[in-house]
């Protein structure tokens, strides 16, 4: 019997990562809040470059594949160089790219990544299709899907609320990782989350939907919307809950960071890819960190997405009752 299949709505982007330059050092007292200037006229010699695809969407359905579910992704492209990486490495993967949709007016979106040596980087982004979409192109009619895996939809409200009607009528769950575009706009937010079965996003942001100061009195008031909340809360750690019991874990393992690109959507999905096929939500909260912790090890988004039956080890997680 063929596993669950989940469909990832969202955005797709051409990441490209320069890296390896002597240009990319700290300039000012705090490297934390930046770490280079360009001169004008001048040419910078950068000694390392990746091209990769990204997007959040896009970066969840790699997962799912990998994992050996059936795998879909839905989202806007444009006719350019661009979207055909993006559609080539979709394809390479095994997702299913037949519900995916082109703009005539927007180029596919494109970032170009600026990799510090901390694992830190700058972006210069061109956002173009992955940010205009059109409710019209989100039809989930005739689809056979389990799950669907929504993140950032750049603050498209009407195309969110047409996919998740659609997938409430037909009995498909919903993920939903919100994105800031979504966020700032808390009370059509709200409105949405009454058909959502898991909500996963970060401590901040789950304060600007509930109440509350200590992380599980956050995920206890967050409960009044959603039945699974996943909250982050960095280096902290995440508290999820199922309103059966509350899982608190720490970090996956010690790792040295190369790039962060990719992890929020490595944990989301990776939660997802265990708990639409039946783990626990402790089971799902390991694989999820495993697998956003393998990603921030390479660079790029979607090179240290795990693979099926890869062997993960124990962390430091904490189970009690609800």
């Amino acid at each position: 019997m063929p596993g669950p299949k989940i469909v990832s709505i969202g955005a797709a982007v051409q990441d490209v990562f320069l890296s390896h330059s002597d240009e990319f050092k700290p300039v000012v007292e705090n490297p934390e809040e930046s770490f280079m200037k360009l001169e004008m006229g001048a040419k910078a010699d950068v000694n390392n470059i990746n091209f990769t695809t990204g997007g959040g969407a896009t970066n969840a359905a790699v997962t799912f594949a990998r994992q050996g579910l059936r795998s879909e992704f839905m989202g806007t492209v444009g006719h350019d160089p661009a979207g055909l990486a993006v559609l080539n490495e979709l394809d390479q993967e095994g997702v299913d790219t037949s519900m995916i949709s082109y703009s005539d007016k927007y180029n596919t979106g494109y970032s170009v990544l600026l990799l510090a040596p901390s694992g830190e980087r700058t972006i210069l982004t061109y956002r173009g299709a992955s940010t205009h979409y059109d409710a019209k192109n989100f039809d989930l009619k005739d689809s056979d899907a389990d799950w669907i895996y929504v993140s950032s939809m750049a603050g498209s409200m009407e195309a969110i609320d047409k996919i998740f009607t659609q997938a409430k009528k037909l009995g498909i769950k919903i993920m939903f990782n919100p994105g800031k575009g979504e966020l700032k706009q808390t009370a059509k937010l709200k409105s949405l989350l009454e058909d959502v079965e898991v909500l996963s996003v970060n401590r901040e942001e789950m304060q600007t939907i509930v109440e509350g100061n200590d992380m599980e009195e956050i995920v206890r008031h967050a409960h009044h919307y959603v039945p699974v909340v996943i909250v982050s809360d960095g280096p902290d750690g995440v508290l999820a809950s199922d309103g059966k019991t509350i899982v608190r874990a720490g970090m996956y393992e010690d790792v040295k960071v190369i790039d962060r690109t990719g992890a929020g959507d490595a944990f989301g999905s990776g939660f997802l890819s265990q708990w639409a096929a039946g783990k626990s939500l402790k089971e799902s909260i390991i694989f999820a960190s495993a697998n956003s912790t393998s990603v921030v090890a390479k660079i790029g988004a979607k090179t240290g997405i795990l693979h099926r039956h890869t062997h993960l080890h124990e962390m430091p997680i904490h189970e009690k009752p609800f």
